[in-house]
């Protein structure tokens, strides 16, 4: 157990240094100077060559890449992730500001998705090949079709601009987060219906279910006690990988909804070149995925004990 716990932790510590390589790297070739774009937005005029250099010398931007990313990795892991170049506040203080509205979107959107995609693709297994199953493919193949910004200004035009049932943007209430919620939820929900009625198909064919049908077991007992249990392990690792995804569609959602989250503040900070606010939130957002991946093996265990000796081995 303690070998597969330390092998885990290498593998996440190789995957980290690996993001944060690339996170730097990418940003640091980045067209544009941070200094200029910085310098020229709080003083509303072109800065100066003496302005520009003093801003590089101060937030060490004037040192060779291989210098600042070690400088800025050896912080990282003291747990300090920088300051941001235009607002002068600790970027781990704006992550923990901002991440709140951005997890509670995220835990919205997925029980939305769970609600919505359990349901349906039971539903399509247990009549396949009618209208319903038909139907209910069709329906999951339009979300996954559908684009998240375009369907979060529907549901603005319908809900809040002609029906008033709901604000337009914000956060902080229930009704602030309903629209964001169903915008990202309805995508993961689209994907996980398609897998959870691949899944119920297998199932129901397994010889355990029919000695249960054999057995005067009623239908409904068969297919949510007897095939839904196991039918939902493979939808375990779906749902965890999408923990990820639906973190990454927060962005575009938040832009659409304008809620003050970690989409909002890396939106604004590509725009002002604030490169501390990017890489931190690109990091945590890579570290959340990652952690998520390992807490779905112990999910496996607690639906499917069967697991726990060969995920020990």
């Amino acid at each position: 157990m303690l070998r597969t716990l330390l092998s885990r932790l290498g593998s996440l510590s190789i995957v980290m240094g690996g993001v944060s390589l690339l996170t730097y790297g990418f940003v640091f070739l980045t067209p544009g100077d941070p200094a200029y774009t910085i310098l020229r937005e709080q003083r509303q005029r072109p800065p100066s060559e003496q302005e520009l250099r003093a801003f590089r010398a101060e937030h060490g931007l004037d040192e060779p890449f291989v210098v600042q990313y070690l400088s800025w990795l050896s912080d990282v892991l003291r747990g300090d992730l920088g300051t941001s170049y235009y607002r002068s506040e600790p970027v781990t203080s704006l992550l923990l500001e901002h991440l709140p509205n951005t997890l509670e979107l995220a835990l919205a959107a997925m029980t939305v998705s769970l609600l919505l995609a359990v349901p349906t693709g039971v539903l399509s297994a247990v009549h396949r090949d009618t209208w319903i199953d038909r139907t209910c493919q069709f329906v999951a193949l339009l979300g996954v079709s559908v684009p998240n910004f375009w369907l979060g200004y529907l549901l603005i035009l319908c809900c809040s601009l002609w029906l008033g049932l709901t604000p337009v943007s914000g956060a902080g209430t229930l009704g602030h987060l309903v629209l964001p919620a169903l915008t990202l939820g309805t995508g993961m929900a689209a994907v996980v219906t398609r897998l959870v009625r691949t899944s119920m198909l297998e199932v129901l064919e397994a010889d355990y279910v029919d000695t249960a049908r054999s057995k005067g077991v009623r239908k409904r007992l068969v297919v949510y006690k007897h095939a839904l249990r196991n039918a939902l392990v493979p939808v375990v690792t779906i749902v965890g990988l999408q923990f990820g995804f639906v973190l990454n569609g927060a962005v575009v959602v938040e832009v659409v909804f304008q809620r003050p989250g970690l989409g909002t503040l890396l939106v604004d900070a590509v725009f002002a070149r604030d490169y501390p606010i990017v890489q931190g939130v690109v990091l945590v957002t890579a570290f959340t995925f990652v952690v998520t991946n390992q807490l779905v093996d112990l999910a496996y265990v607690a639906l499917d004990p069967r697991l726990e000796g060969g995920d020990r081995a």
